[in-house]
């Protein structure tokens, strides 16, 4: 049964990109704090002020200003960005090779400070040196079977730690000091400091694209067999239940407490509290799902939209409405990592009468009494 968990809002349109250039497409994006970037096959990089606004009626709207852009001089498509906002640094993946730009002016920095034989990289959120002034960076080489760790400053780069892999990674996140790789034929948790690694479960990279994501503290997210969407810890065990995805899902979100999916016909949404579909949106020729700070992101080749949350109390009072009072109690719990203590408190006590009053308009009376007390 469905839930409105969220609604989808057009940013950034074709013609604020492209006019009328119809080759250009939309290779990745990235989106810190207001600054949203966008790489595109031509080799260019824009930048785009997000501006959110909520009307008195509560609509969601983004008002979005071209900032520049820029031309990174290859012939070759921009395939990754990620922000470092505490040294105001944009990392460019193109052409094999990480470059540091201004996140403002997008100009390269002055010492020229790369990382070369870069397949593919993603940014340590748990970073492990303790340094506020450097971001760590892990790429996968373009050197077979070996991954490399980097500590990354304003104006340089550092080598720490370069890992060889029993297969040739395609997919890597990491926690500190572990990482989650996607392999050839399975998935492993690698802790790159002690060389310990653990197998989680096969998984065939050559038949679907390998999904990899960290989704807290020392948790992972990743596409496993049979259109399961799995949690993994560094353990190596599962703490939640899996969600069931379609068999060709595309990329994966969190925005708790919903695991967000993309194939190519459809967004899905389901439930980490009860593993359940909640909503699900058409969106076709979909080729990037990403959450940035909690908001979630997709993107097709041609324009970028941002899928809104409905206020967690409002898809409450939808579920009572629809007298769906277990799953409306479970959303309620789960809210409360979200909403502070005592507006949490008022509001579970409202709760739980309403949810009683529904019981015992069904005569469920020992179902209502437990509730009212």
């Amino acid at each position: 049964m469905s839930v409105k968990a969220f609604k989808l809002v057009s940013a950034v349109e074709r013609e604020m990109l492209m006019g009328d250039k119809n080759y250009i497409n939309i290779e990745c994006i990235e989106c810190c704090g207001k600054n949203l970037y966008i790489g595109t096959n031509d080799c260019f990089i824009y930048h785009f002020l997000l501006d959110e606004k909520t009307s008195t009626a509560g609509k969601i709207t983004f008002t979005v200003t071209k900032q520049l852009h820029k031309y990174l001089g290859l012939k070759k498509p921009v395939s990754e960005l990620k922000a470092a906002s505490a040294l105001t640094r944009l990392l460019v993946l193109c052409d094999n090779t990480i470059t540091l730009v201004n996140m403002m002016n997008l100009e390269p920095v002055p010492t020229g400070a790369r990382i070369k034989g870069a397949v593919t990289f993603t940014l340590n959120e748990n970073p492990v040196s303790g340094d506020p002034f450097c971001v760590e960076v892990c790429i996968i080489s373009v050197k077979r079977r070996t991954i490399q760790m980097f500590m990354v400053f304003e104006d340089r780069v550092q080598i720490v730690k370069e890992v060889f892999t029993p297969e040739q990674p395609c997919a890597v996140a990491v926690d500190g000091y572990y990482l989650c790789l996607a392999l050839t034929t399975q998935y492993i948790i690698l802790n790159y400091n002690t060389g310990v690694s653990q197998d989680l479960f096969p998984y065939c990279s050559d038949e679907k694209r390998p999904i990899v994501k960290r989704i807290g503290r020392q948790e992972f997210l990743l596409a496993g067999p049979g259109g399961l969407g799995m949690f993994a810890t560094v353990d190596g065990i599962s703490q939640r239940a899996p969600v069931h995805w379609s068999e060709n899902v595309i990329g994966a979100a969190l925005c708790f407490p919903y695991v967000v999916a993309l194939d190519d016909e459809f967004i899905t949404v389901h439930s980490m509290l009860d593993q359940q579909q909640k909503q699900t949106l058409p969106f076709k020729e979909g080729h990037i799902l990403q959450d940035f700070e909690g908001k979630v992101i997709v993107a097709t080749n041609k324009g970028v939209y941002i899928l809104v949350p409905l206020p967690l109390e409002k898809q409450i009072q939808d579920l009572l409405a629809s007298h769906r009072v277990e799953e409306a109690l479970v959303l309620a719990k789960g809210a409360r990592r979200n909403i502070p203590k005592e507006k949490f408190q008022v509001m579970y006590k409202r709760i739980l009468q309403q949810a009683g009053f529904i019981q015992f308009a069904q005569l469920q009376f020992l179902e209502a009494k437990e509730l009212f007390r």
